[in-house]
């Protein structure tokens, strides 16, 4: 077998089900999935119960966060009609703003322009506003875009319009960025009949020619995000099953197999899980980080030994070529050989604590409190 190393993993798109669902997940098994995906940085997004639309709820989420995360945690807030002003005030200590044009798990959805068009009005626009937009939605906010010079990033493109028109977009100059999934990049809508509930989530999966789209147009998507939105097996085969995968252990594995299988090269997997979203939403690489990767196998996707509380995959029996073997953050293993090294409260909350914020010191506080019981020190 050989091992490499690669720079640790940024997801800018993850739902960690805290607060208010944290029997499908929370911080510390979210953050646990991620370092043995080799995900030292995730973006959380902010359709909570309660969401994170007004300073109560934030403040909340970040005490939430400090006290569970195993990894560096940033919070978007959540966009509504009434709250334009409220959520801008925020801005200093969110990752970003979210904003849902589309059917989407969670209570937050905006309905009239008039509401979309006060948040592109009050956004600070240090960093960017987050849209889920489907379909003729996305030229809406593309024309939004050029009006106001709000920088903007697409979530979860799926649908070849959709990166036809982001990509004229960017070749006319517009501050846009994009993402795609995983489970648009390596399944489709043929692959229901062997999924069932379990291969509903939002945007849906598309069609092959829609697939085929987004590969051959890898070099204007900024970033792969996994989109990582758990629900237990229970409420999947539900009457009414929520849309929604995992994907925080998977998405390095897939993205290094297509290397091995000549899809891309290594420099553009690094592009697009790690330098890409940092990029985009200002994110520095915590010093001394990184993933070893170790290459060769095959080894099969299977839901056995995950770390997310939702306890399954929509890629069981998939044959990788690649796994994560060990994470190291800030000098520490943090994930070695299938074990989460991290304590809970270990992790970095981004942006809403001004001595804790990129840029700014990047001392831990330490302390020596012992091991835990998967052997790590806290940290």
């Amino acid at each position: 077998m050989t091992t490499i190393r690669l720079p640790g993993a940024a997801d800018i798109h993850v739902h960690l089900r805290e607060p208010g669902e944290t029997h499908k997940e929370d911080f510390a098994s979210g953050t646990a999935a991620a370092l043995a995906g080799g995900v030292v940085t995730v973006l959380a997004m902010p359709n909570t119960r309660p969401p994170l639309t007004d300073p109560t709820a934030f403040r909340e989420a970040v005490q939430r966060a400090r006290a569970g995360a195993r990894c560096e945690v940033g919070l978007f807030v959540g966009g509504t009609p009434e709250n334009p002003e409220v959520a801008a005030a925020l801005a200093p200590q969110a990752a970003g703003l979210k904003l849902y044009l589309d059917a989407t798990y969670g209570p937050l959805r905006l309905e009239s322009l008039a509401a979309v068009l006060g948040h592109f009005k009050a956004w600070p626009g240090h960093r960017p506003i987050a849209v889920h937009a489907e379909g003729r939605a996305v030229a809406m906010v593309l024309g939004l875009a050029a009006l106001f010079r709000q920088p903007i990033h697409f979530c979860h493109v799926s649908r070849r319009e959709e990166i036809l028109l982001i990509r004229r977009a960017k070749e006319r100059g517009l501050p846009v960025t994009c993402e795609v999934t995983p489970h648009h990049l390596f399944l489709t809508e043929a692959d229901w009949p062997r999924l069932g509930p379990f291969g509903l989530m939002r945007p849906p999966l598309a069609t092959r020619a829609d697939q085929e789209a987004l590969w051959a147009n890898l070099p204007v998507i900024d970033a792969v995000a996994t989109d990582h939105a758990p629900h237990t097996i229970e409420e999947k085969q539900s009457p009414h099953p929520p849309p929604g995968v995992p994907g925080l252990e998977t998405m390095l594995p897939l993205m290094l197999t297509a290397v091995v299988e000549g899809r891309l090269s290594l420099e553009e997997v690094v592009r697009l899980v790690a330098t890409g979203p940092r990029r985009i939403f200002g994110l520095l690489e915590p010093p001394e980080t990184w993933v070893e990767i170790e290459w060769g196998g095959p080894w099969t996707i299977s839901r056995e030994g995950l770390f997310t509380k939702c306890g399954w995959t929509p890629f069981e029996g998939m044959v990788v070529r690649a796994r994560v073997r060990r994470t190291v953050l800030e000098g520490r293993v943090a994930f070695e050989d299938g074990e989460v090294r991290a304590l809970p409260g270990s992790g970095r909350v981004l942006f809403a604590d001004p001595l804790r914020q990129p840029g700014a010191s990047l001392q831990r506080q330490r302390c020596r409190c012992g091991n835990d019981s998967q052997g790590g020190e806290r940290w």
